[in-house]
């Protein structure tokens, strides 16, 4: 399993854009129901520092991406950045629990750039 994360400080008259886009991504992977699909999104203690985990199969393409969503996210994310790193691939040492059910414990977050994340 890979593990991409990324992390981002928005502009704070961007937030709520940010984390109604975010939900909107939300939204359309629980209408679908990919089974392939483990994303997690968060804000950090400041407001405006989002995070956001995707897990990857091995060689496997973004699975967001087919999603209108996801890309419209992406677009207007390039206006939202105050600061932004690019995607970190990561190497879990151990996970347990995380899926998408555990969503209601997660605040919207996230996506790199104009990275392809």
């Amino acid at each position: 399993m890979n593990v991409m994360m990324v992390r981002a400080k928005l502009k704070e008259e961007n937030v709520a854009d940010a984390q109604a886009a975010t939900e909107k991504v939300f939204q359309a992977l629980e209408q679908a129901r990919p089974a392939d699909v483990r994303y997690a999104a968060s804000t950090l203690s400041d407001g405006v520092t989002f995070v956001a985990f995707l897990e990857l199969e091995p060689g496997g393409d973004n699975p967001l991406r087919p999603f209108p969503a996801y890309a419209e996210l992406l677009e207007n994310l390039k206006q939202w950045y105050a600061e932004g790193r690019g995607p970190d691939p990561t190497t879990p040492v151990r996970t347990t629990g995380i899926s998408r059910s555990s969503r209601s414990s997660v605040a919207p977050a996230r996506t790199r750039r104009g990275v392809r994340t």
